[in-house]
């Protein structure tokens, strides 16, 4: 039905493949802070680990606000009473 009016090429080309990723480089693609966290504080810091952790377990780039959340929670920290 359908014809062929030129005939197929090897225009495309050929790239390499990518190198193969190791668990040190796939930590450093997903993060979302900045590479050390030495200017963080303590609670920072600990979230933002747990964060990275979540991510590479999850083979996620980046956390919505619900993911947040959920890593928050299971650190332990929970919502204040009113005090009011």
């Amino acid at each position: 039905m359908f014809e062929a009016t030129r005939p197929v090429s090897d225009s495309f080309l050929k790239r390499p493949l990518p190198p193969p990723r190791t668990s040190q480089s796939q930590g450093a693609e997903r993060r979302q802070f900045a590479s050390n966290y030495e200017t963080l504080s303590a609670a920072g810091r600990e979230l933002a680990l747990a964060i990275d952790q979540y991510k590479l377990e999850h083979h996620r780039k980046f956390v919505n606000h619900d993911e947040m959340i959920q890593v928050i929670l299971a650190l332990g920290y929970r919502k204040a009473e009113n005090q009011g």
